[in-house]
This record gives C-alpha cells, structure tokens and sequence, in this order.
C-alpha cells in the first residue's frame, strides 16, 4: 500500500508555484497529528525517542565524522558497498556517520524491497552503535511509482532505528528532514560546540517554469530560498544559544555552483590554465573525472554562509567520480567519491578505482574548532574492485522495521 500520493514533493513546482512551496507542506510529508510537526522557528535537531544520546566531542577533545553517499542501490545491494561501509567504520571508528544522498535507487518494486535496501546500507552503524543520518538526493524517490514509499515514507523508515539523528521534516521549509545535529563540548554537555547541518538539494527541476522549460540548462534541483533562510534564522539562534557563532559543516548531495568555479578559477572559464588557477588559489587537492552537476540556479546558499561565517565547509555527492577539496574564500568546498559498487563509475577496468568515503576529523581549539579531511579508499582495504556486480541477498530486518 502507499504510504502517500506517488509524487514528490517537488513535482509540484509548476508555473506560478514558486511562492507556495514556502508556505505549503512537503507533500507526503504530514505528520498524522499536523498541530504537533515543527515550524519553521524550530530548530530542526533531533528529538525522537531512541538509545542514541547527545553528540558530544571526546575527552580528549576530537570527533571523527564520516561521509559516504550514493550508495545508490537496491535491495539487492552489491556485497562490497556493505564490505566498505563496514571496513571503514571498523577502521575510524567515526562518533556519526552521514550517508550524503541517494541511499537508495530505482529497482526496489515493494515497501518491503525499499526497507531492505536500506537497512542493507544503515545495518552498519546501527550494528556498531554510531549514531548516523542521511540526506536525500535526486535518486531516492525513483522507486516511488513501484513502491509507493516516498521520501516521507523512507524518513520513517530511517527513524525508527535507535541510532538515526534525522530531524522531522519542518513545517513551511522545502525538503525532507533538513536537520541540525550539534555536537556538545568535551568540557560542558550544555554547550554547543560544532553543528553538522543536513540539507535536502531536492531532486530534479520542473518541466517548465513560468511558461519557460529548461531545455540547455542543468536538469537537477536546487536548493530554495526558504531553505537558505531557514539555515540563516537557525544559524541566528544557536549563536544567540551559545554567545557565539558556532561553527559547522554543511552536507547536501547536488553541489553547488561554487563547487564548479572553484575548480576553474573563474565563472565562464574552462582551459587547463584557468583550472590550474583554481587549484593553486584554492589549494585543491583531489580528482574531478566529471562535471559538477549543480541545478539551473545559483541557490544563495554560499552568499547567506559568507554573510554568517560559522559554517567552515560544504561537503557534497552526486558525482560519484569526484573527490576534490579546495577552500573557496574561506570556506572549504568538498566531495566525498561514490560508495556504492551498484552505481556508476569511472570508465572500463577502473570502474571501481574511486569508491569511498571522506573522514572529518574535528579538534577542539579553545573555542574554535580544527577540521581535517581525507578520503579513505576501497583500493586501500583489499576490497574487490573488479568491474562487475556483486549482488547480495538483503540483510535482515530488525522486528522494529518489519513492523514499520
């Protein structure tokens, strides 16, 4: 059975629809008591029951985040996507796990097969007992006309394990379960530290826009401006929490086009001088095998960050065969590469050559806080990256998601 009307809740941007989106619910996303679901003035962090407690940096003052995104698969999830999830976790040891977009993909045809694909991916943190959460990407929903189970139907899905930080989606704010997880100090539990903000980049843009289609312009969605006031109004008040800006990471799956310009130098550049322009300024380090993907229009997001200056970095999936890292006028700009084996990859033999995930490692220093990042690679933990595909049969449920 549906769990709600097969659509997105962004099919509804037609002509016309821009302004009701900031007023209106996510479809399928309304909670059975509506009186009781957030507003825009909350602060979207976790409140559902469960064994998961309070992030809170270590004694010794670090924290260790891991990012992995696009596993992309079905209930039949290729074994090495699970084999890496694992061998990374076992290897950091991480104090949260983000899975950046596109848990899942197209090919899952029941409600059943869509709880197994993801469970197949969310077992390994749950198993260990490190907290975790995700962001939607653009392929979430494409198993919604078979499955029925929408975005807010997966959201449930994702809270009922014990060990997802995933907020409620909030009322008159784009996206599904935008969130802020903060991290308390090694010293004092009450104060703020970090915040990891979760965003939803959305999925694909509307056929037309204003009697206008988008036939030569990029196809995927873009974050809105109710979101980008929404991260600055929240933002506001944890520094009014806590006297002092907080600072953060930022994860969405589609990149923004700051991403793109960072690496060519430039707006409207494109020759090997001008990228190696932006890699000299921006001191990036990594590989970019393919475009960046962002959508039609430049969000804000990047702007209304400057104008804060607490979020320290944007970290992004989508294009699985990138893993580049720059810092783009103060603000380091990201991706971790793809981690599921079930999706696409380089070219040929090399396929499988950059699965992974990218590490966070967070210090306190007085009251600010270092970051470092690196990525850890398939090729590096005797994984199997042969150029084939290793479905599994899917891992059992808990009774709590059979149920669910």
């Amino acid at each position: 059975m549906p769990d709600t009307m097969p659509i997105s809740r962004r099919t509804v941007l037609t002509a016309g629809a821009l302004g009701a989106l900031s007023t209106a619910l996510p479809l399928g996303a309304a909670p059975e008591n509506a009186s009781a679901s957030p507003d825009a003035s909350s602060s979207a962090r976790p409140t559902k029951p469960g064994k998961v407690g309070r992030l809170q940096f270590r004694t010794d003052g670090t924290f260790k985040v891991v990012q992995f995104n696009d596993t992309q698969d079905d209930e039949l999830t290729d074994r090495r996507t699970v084999e890496l999830i694992e061998k990374v976790l076992d290897q950091e040891t991480p104090d949260f796990v983000v899975i950046n977009g596109d848990v899942i993909t197209g090919g899952c045809e029941t409600r059943l097969a869509v709880k197994q694909a993801i469970n197949n991916v969310v077992w390994p943190m749950e198993s260990r007992q490190i907290p975790w959460a995700v962001t939607f990407g653009n392929h979430d929903e494409d198993s919604l006309p078979q499955s029925g189970v929408d975005e807010a139907g997966m959201l449930a899905i994702y809270r009922s394990y014990d060990y997802n930080m995933n907020a409620e989606s909030t009322r008159g704010v784009t996206g599904t379960s935008n969130t802020i997880a903060t991290i308390a100090s090694s010293a004092k539990k009450n104060r703020e530290a970090f915040a990891l903000w979760l965003m939803d980049s959305g999925r694909y843009a509307p056929e037309a826009l204003n009697g206008q289609d988008f036939a030569g312009y990029p196809t995927w969605d873009w974050v809105r401006m109710d979101q980008v006031a929404w991260y600055r109004q929240q933002s506001q008040e944890l520094e009014k929490r806590r006297g002092a800006k907080v600072p953060g990471l930022m994860f969405l799956h589609i990149a923004l086009w700051e991403h793109r310009f960072m690496w060519w130098g430039g707006v409207d550049t494109r020759t090997e001088a001008d990228a190696a322009r932006g890699r000299a300024r921006h001191g990036i380090v990594g590989e970019r095998n393919e475009d960046e993907c962002p959508g039609p229009f430049n969000s804000g997001m990047f702007n209304a960050i400057l104008e804060r200056g607490d979020v320290k970095g944007v970290f992004v999936g989508h294009d699985h065969v990138n893993d580049y890292v720059g810092d783009y006028y103060g603000v380091k700009l990201g991706y971790a590469p793809g981690t599921g084996f079930g999706a696409y990859g380089l070219d040929g033999a090399e396929r499988n050559r950059m699965r992974g995930g990218r590490v966070f490692e967070l210090t306190e220093t007085g009251d600010a806080v270092a970051i470092a990042t690196r990525v850890v690679y398939a090729r590096d933990l005797g994984i199997d990256l042969t150029a084939d595909d290793q479905p599994m049969e899917p891992l059992s449920l808990a009774p709590k998601q059979e149920r669910i």
